[in-house]
C-alpha cells in the first residue's frame, strides 16, 4: 500500500471590503519604546518590518504621545443633560392631558346640548358660555 499525502490549503479569499487595522494606545506606546530602545542602524526598520507597520505611523504616534496618548471613546461627545428638560417634557405631559380633558368636556356639553334641543328643552344661553 503507498502513503497518500493530502495537502492542506489554507483559505485564501480576499473579502470585497478590507478591514482597516486599529492600534491600541498601549500598542502603539509599546512600538514607541522599543524604537526609543533601538541604537544600532537599521534596527527601526527591521521593528517596523516585524510589526508590519510604516515609518509614517511612527511620527504620528509620536506627536500623539507628546499631545497625551489616550485611548479614544467612539462615537458623539457625550452632552450633559439639560436640567430644564424633564421639567419641559412633564409640562408637555400635563398639558395634554388637560387638552384631552377639555376636549372630552366640549363633546359632552354638544352631546348635552343636542339631547336638550330632542327633547325640546331651550338651554339659557348663560349656561352655555360658562
Amino acid at each position: 500500500m503507498e502513503a497518500v499525502e493530502i495537502a492542506v490549503v489554507e483559505e485564501t479569499e480576499v473579502t470585497s471590503k478590507p478591514k482597516r487595522r486599529v492600534f491600541t494606545a498601549e500598542y502603539k506606546l509599546k512600538v514607541l519604546r522599543e524604537v526609543d530602545a533601538c541604537t544600532k542602524k537599521g534596527d527601526i526598520g527591521a521593528l517596523l518590518r516585524r510589526e508590519g507597520l510604516y515609518s509614517s505611523h511612527l511620527v504620528a504616534w509620536r506627536r500623539a504621545r507628546d499631545s497625551g496618548l489616550a485611548p479614544k471613546r467612539r462615537g458623539p461627545a457625550a452632552t450633559a443633560p439639560n436640567p430644564l428638560s424633564k421639567r419641559v417634557a412633564e409640562l408637555e405631559r400635563e398639558a395634554a392631558r388637560w387638552k384631552a380633558r377639555a376636549q372630552q368636556a366640549e363633546g359632552l356639553v354638544e352631546v348635552q346640548k343636542k339631547v336638550a334641543d330632542l327633547l325640546g328643552y331651550k338651554l339659557d344661553e348663560k349656561d352655555g358660555q360658562d
